[in-house]
Order: structure tokens, then sequence, then C-alpha cells
């Protein structure tokens, strides 16, 4: 039994979700990881299930779901389509959220009714060519020029870069003041000046574009900066709590599908007149397969429940990416194991899951910068880096 009992509500959202991502998004998974086709209409679609803004509250076209129902929701998309989740995991805990928590009323009237229908897609544009784990020695900055900012730099890494509608993206605004001299911006998708770049080759999460972004004096008027002046680094790392649920999130729905598969196939395989099944070293396998994803799974639970608490949960989303991150890789290389030679064709699903997980470890602050963070809150200290 769950240690966290579920609602009816959160349990009929799971339901819900569940049966749309194993009809829609399941059923061209395999070709979007072939063709890097992005999942628009799918994400349409998911907009019009209210799964595009589901933390939102009514007034602005969202769910007013809980973190709980949204974890529920991102990990049953993740089992189906990682290229698809990882779009609506940036999407809602980081763009939706962020104007949220800190846009003013015209900004939220404005941007996120078209956010919550997937009308546009967010992106969050932080990490620059030499700033991925240390953002404060980020070097694009937004210089004021009367009622707008001149915003001049490139951004690297940016899920949704050229399919996004609008983009929040940091800036330097005071190179004095280190993190408090970093501000956030909300530039929309066609303001000149902001070119799309490099679309990388991914090894996984093919179907979700990344791209780098370059603002060569981009100006936004000044109502666009969100938050105040100053508050970019602070926007930027609340986001990044919520989104490390978001991943761990990922890798429950990811390694929950690796299992499965691992255990239809093993059902299914002949080897020495039995079952493989039926032997104990891969049972054994799969009862820590199972403990492990169990594991994952609670540690994001208690995160959001944290979140929905309204209690500070920073340290508890780092656990929960930290530990789920790197269990997926561990269960999805045993998963592959299990095939033998099948799991590395593209006959089998094992072998997209497991480029599709290769880069939790990395994303949103790697596993090094979780066990900082983590390391931080137990010792109530900051070790300079």
């Amino acid at each position: 039994m769950p240690f966290f009992k579920l609602t009816d509500e959160q349990l009929m959202i799971q339901s819900m979700v569940r049966e749309f991502s194993r009809k829609v998004l399941a059923a061209t998974a395999a070709e979007r990881d072939k063709t890097k086709e992005f999942p628009a209409g799918n994400l349409k679609q998911m907009g019009d299930l209210g799964l595009m803004g589901m933390m939102i509250p009514p007034e602005y076209g969202g769910e007013g779901a809980d973190t709980i129902s949204y974890v529920l929701a991102l990990s049953e998309v993740a089992y189906s389509c990682a290229s698809t989740a990882v779009v609506m995991s940036v999407h809602n805990s980081i763009v939706c959220e962020s104007i949220l928590k800190f846009g003013s009323e015209a900004q939220k009237q404005k941007y996120l009714p078209q956010l919550t229908d997937a009308d546009i897609i967010g992106a969050f544009a932080l990490t620059e060519p030499h700033a991925g784990s240390d953002p404060v020695a980020q070097m694009t900055t937004a210089e004021k020029k009367g009622d707008r900012y001149v915003i001049n730099g490139s951004k690297r890494f940016i899920t949704s870069g050229k399919n996004c509608g609008l983009v929040i993206v940091t800036a330097k605004t005071d190179e004095s003041k280190k993190h408090k001299g970093i501000s956030a911006f909300i530039v929309e998708q066609g303001t000149p000046g902001l070119i799309v770049g490099n679309i990388e080759d991914k090894m996984g999460l093919r179907a979700s574009d990344t791209t780098d972004l370059i603002f060569e004096n981009c100006e936004v008027p000044a109502e666009n900066m969100l938050g105040n002046e100053g508050d970019g680094f602070k926007i930027a790392m609340t986001g990044l709590d919520g989104g490390r649920i978001g991943i761990a999130a990922q890798s429950v729905g990811v390694a929950q599908a690796a299992l499965d598969h691992a255990v239809k196939y093993a059902k299914g395989r002949d080897q020495f007149g039995h079952k493989i099944s039926k032997f104990q070293g891969l049972r054994w396998y799969i009862a820590e397969m199972a403990t492990e994803i169990e594991a994952a799974r609670q540690l994001m639970f208690s995160a959001a429940a944290m979140k929905d608490r309204k209690e500070k949960y920073t340290m508890q989303a780092s656990m929960a990416k930290l530990f789920a991150s790197e269990m997926v890789n561990r269960i999805t290389g045993k998963c592959l194991q299990i095939h033998g030679g099948y799991g590395v064709t593209k006959d089998y699903p094992i072998e997209r899951l497991y480029r599709d997980a290769r880069v939790f470890t990395i994303y949103e602050g790697t596993s090094e910068i979780q066990k900082v963070v983590i390391s931080n809150g137990i010792l109530k200290d900051k070790r300079k880096m």
C-alpha cells in the first residue's frame, strides 16, 4: 500500500491521463523518435485535457490541481513518450508557475490563458555555453534604454527553443551585484533580435527540440520584466525546485515503462527449456527494480506534498531528482540486459527508453549539483564553489 493515499480526484486524473497516454502518445512515440517531429498536435490535445496548466488557478485558464495530481499525470505521459513529458514539465513547472508566482496581473492575464490552452508553448532560458552548473557566471545582458530593455547574449540547450511561443530569459542587469544583478524577462517568439540557433541532434528525447537562442539587440518592453529587477536568480532557482520534482516524475514514468516491457519480454522468452522469468537471477533483478521505482515514487510524492503544503521543499526536490534520475538509468540498463541482444535494436521500446533516460541526471541540475543542494540543506551552510 503506497504511503501516500491518493484521493478519488487524483486517481481519476491518473486514470484519464493513462488512457490518453497509452492510446494517443504511445502510438507515435517511436516514429517521432526517428523523425524528431515536435508533438504539437498532441500538446494541443493535452491543453484541451487541462494538462498544460495543471497547477494554474481556473481564473487564468488552468485546472487548479495540486502537485500530486501533476506528478501523477506527468509520470503517465513519460511512460509513453518522454519527449512529450519534458515539454510538459518545463511548460508547467517552470514557465507557467514562474509567471503565476512572480508575474504582474497584466502578465498573468495576457500569457497564462494562452499557455494553459497550449496555444503557445513556454520555454526557459538560463544555461549558457560557459554557464551551466554556475548560472551566476552567465554573460547575457539586459540594458535599460528608456521604456525598453535591450538583451544581448546567447543561451544553450533550451527545451522547446524552436517551437515555443514565449521564453523566460535571464540576463544581467547589474554586473556589480552577482546573482542579485540578474533579472528575468518574458520574450515572445518573433521578437526582432531573438534568433533560434543550433538545434541539437540528441541521443534521446529526440521529438523535443533543444536549441541555442541568440539575442542580438533584442528589445523588450520594460513591462515584460518578470518580477522586479534583480529577481532573476530567485525566479530561476524557484522554478528549478518545481522542475526537479517534474524530472523525478519523468524518471518514475520511464522506469515503470522499462520494467513493464522487461517483464512482458521475460514472460514470453524461452531459454534452456524455460521462460526466462523463471530464473532466480532475473527475478531478483525485477524485485530490486520494482523496489527502487517505488522508493523514487515516494520521494517524488514527499516533495510534491511539501510543495502543496507551502513548506520549503528545495532539499526534498533535489533528493527526489537525484535518486529518481540515477534510478531510471540503472533500471533501463537492467531492463535492456534482460532483453539481451534484442534490447539494442529498435524493434523493442527499451532501446528508446534507455536513450531517453540518460539526460535525466544532467538537465535542470546535474546529480553532482543536487548533492551540493542536499548537503547545503543538511549542514545549513553553503560551500563556496
